[in-house]
């Protein structure tokens, strides 16, 4: 059956592959997205090439209405750590108070509310020294970015406890791909090396992150809404964890060669102000739906390192 679904934040990274997927799937997309400094505006024009999508160019605060539709898949945020640490303020208006307000339009809808399905992170609980969180975990966010998506993760679960309001949250692992904008790592790297500069390392490059293909992310999105849950919580895991120095490695030796001392691409000098050392989720809840991550990060970085260095990120 057709779905008709919101897709906000659809021309971020994230959100442009998951309305894409929507879209590939027949699916009914109205794009949302305030177009800030991260949004890719020509994204839009491949997204208008389906005579299936619509889009209106606004601020989820903003939005004055809901049409009838069956989901809202809330990809909308302000997503980077560094700059929640300098200034939180719109970490704030975005992740809170945006989630707050779509909130309120699902439940005042006219008819059949539709599910909010909201992208939260892994970094809502905190690091972890071994093993893996799992859903029920306690949330212990680390830093002022992840503290705004657990709240918003609170207000979605009070939400549907105090007034029915349908829901699923995701809690992804850090993705890559390609699009993706130029303050996240890897794009960073790649056009660092390009200029002829370092690569900053929080921490020597010892925090460890498990990766998901984009792809991978929006592939989930489908199994969760062709699966019908609801009122559910589901870890993405890409299940390739690392540290963040063998990244920057693979990098630079596919950029400048094998032979070359890495230490001399890498700015070690710099740290981050409530560092995790590293996050784990188990993500066997999303597996039962038939879900499985299909990309290799090994392969999948040479491809992404390979375009970038062809299409220089301003």
């Amino acid at each position: 059956m057709k779905k008709i679904v919101y897709v906000t934040g659809c021309l971020g990274f994230i959100g442009y592959h998951v309305a894409k997927a929507c879209l590939e799937r027949g699916w009914y997309v109205r794009g949302v997205d305030s177009e800030t400094y991260a949004a890719n505006t020509r994204l839009a024009e491949d997204l208008f090439l389906h005579d299936n999508f619509s889009y209106e160019g606004t601020d989820i605060n903003d939005l004055e209405r809901l049409y009838d539709c069956d989901y809202v898949i809330n990809t909308a945020a302000e997503t980077h750590v560094d700059n929640s640490i300098a200034s939180s303020n719109v970490f704030l208006r975005s992740n809170i108070n945006g989630v707050h307000h779509l909130l309120e339009l699902i439940r005042n809808s006219r008819r059949k509310m539709p599910t909010l399905l909201h992208f939260s992170t892994d970094e809502v609980y905190g690091d972890i020294a071994q093993g893996a969180h799992t859903e029920t975990d306690l949330l212990k966010p680390s830093n002022p970015y992840a503290a705004t998506k657990a709240a918003a993760d609170m207000l979605i679960i009070a939400w549907a406890r105090t007034f029915d309001v349908p829901y699923v949250i995701v809690r992804p692992t850090n993705n890559y791909g390609i699009g993706q904008y130029v303050e996240k790592f890897i794009p960073r790297a790649v056009k660092y090396l390009q200029l002829g500069k370092r690569i900053e390392l929080h921490n020597h490059g010892t925090p460890r992150r498990t990766w998901l293909h984009v792809g991978d992310t929006a592939a989930a999105v489908i199994a969760i809404i062709e699966a019908g849950v609801q009122n559910e919580i589901y870890n993405i895991s890409g299940n390739y964890e690392e540290e963040n120095l063998f990244v920057a490695k693979q990098i630079i030796y596919q950029m400048a060669g094998r032979a070359v001392r890495f230490e001399d691409h890498i700015d070690f000098s710099v740290s981050r102000p409530g560092q995790d050392v590293r996050y784990a989720i188990d993500d066997s809840k999303l597996k039962a739906l038939g879900w499985q991550p299909r990309a290799n990060f090994n392969n999948e970085l040479i491809s992404i390192v390979e375009y970038y260095c062809n299409n220089f990120i301003w």
